[in-house]
């Protein structure tokens, strides 16, 4: 796991990573666009964005005195990473806890699951194969 992996965002870190993420690649004024209102004031995220850059989450490409930036993680790793950092503090490593206790507090229905089952019993037939 790479080391951004490992590390969580604050929630304005997040947002600005989502709009990134949607973008893909793109310049500050394309960035605060993806964002969701209400949005942060211009210069709070540059400053964010930067904060990704040295987290290591972000870089970016100068074009004369613009810059483009883009992820350097990808949402579904992050996901992964978080996904699993929650597991291991909160459910002892155990995924078969933590969808347990979603069904507890009534998160997942019953439906959910059948729908989990059928895409791991699809998945594991196809890397039999």
């Amino acid at each position: 796991m790479r080391e951004s992996e490992k590390k969580e965002l604050t929630r304005a870190e997040e947002q600005v990573m989502q709009a990134i993420w949607s973008v893909g690649q793109g310049f500050a004024n394309e960035i605060v666009a993806a964002i969701e209102p209400p949005k942060p004031a211009y210069n709070t995220i540059l400053t964010v964005v930067r904060i990704l850059e040295k987290k290591g989450f972000v870089a970016h490409e100068t074009f004369n005195k613009s810059n483009r930036y883009y992820p350097l993680i990808s949402q579904e790793d992050y996901a992964t990473g978080m996904l699993g950092h929650f597991a291991k503090h909160y459910f002892g490593s155990s995924f078969r806890n933590m969808v347990s206790f979603l069904v507890d507090k009534k998160e997942v229905t019953i439906e959910d699951l059948e729908a989990l089952t059928k895409s791991l019993e699809s998945s594991t037939n196809n890397t039999e194969s």
